[in-house]
């Protein structure tokens, strides 16, 4: 079962201010339950959650920790190939858990269940191997993915479209095969 819902999407650097992302898009209307985001395993974030321990000696880096977690847990979803999956949202968790048997789906780490193209979805995982972040908004308003794209390109992704932008140039790129 593929989400399909109006969507935009932005690929970004391993440096980028995921925090400030996610305020811009906030501030603008777009909320943390409809934001899921891939980011690479050898991303900081992948490290802090890949080493989680709450129950850490040190209670500043326990404390600092458990901070991300939460933080984390609050996005639609978030996932990390090899290292984690948060999933809060229900549509989410429906599209990324499709398999008769419940268990995740695994094509391409969800993102063919999220409405991309198995070519995009091998390109993505691909790229996002070893830097990197993809974020991922679901617009329930076709006039959101506009306005989602000017902030993801404001924010500083180095690519922007809509699903629909992204599974046109693929069936027009097929065709002139």
């Amino acid at each position: 079962m593929a989400f399909y819902t109006p969507a935009a999407y932005g690929l970004y650097p391993q440096n980028v201010p995921l925090q400030q992302v996610v305020q811009t898009l906030n501030r603008s209307g777009f909320g943390k339950e409809d934001i899921c985001m891939m980011v690479s395993p050898k991303h900081p974030l992948a490290t802090v959650v890949r080493e989680a321990n709450i129950l850490q000696v040190d209670r500043g880096v326990g404390a600092q920790t458990a901070g991300m977690m939460a933080w984390l847990m609050k996005f639609g979803a978030v996932m990390i190939p090899t290292v984690g999956l948060f999933i809060r949202s229900k549509a989410f968790l429906e599209a990324l858990m499709s398999t008769q048997d419940g268990s995740p789906s695994g094509s391409r780490n969800g993102l063919v269940e999220l409405g991309f193209s198995e070519v995009d979805a091998e390109r993505f995982e691909s790229e996002l191997r070893d830097n990197g972040v993809l974020v991922y908004i679901a617009c329930p308003e076709k006039a959101g993915t506009s306005k989602a794209i000017e902030l993801l390109r404001l924010t500083g992704a180095y690519e922007t479209a809509t699903l629909e932008q992204a599974l046109q140039q693929e069936l027009a790129q097929e065709i002139a095969a």
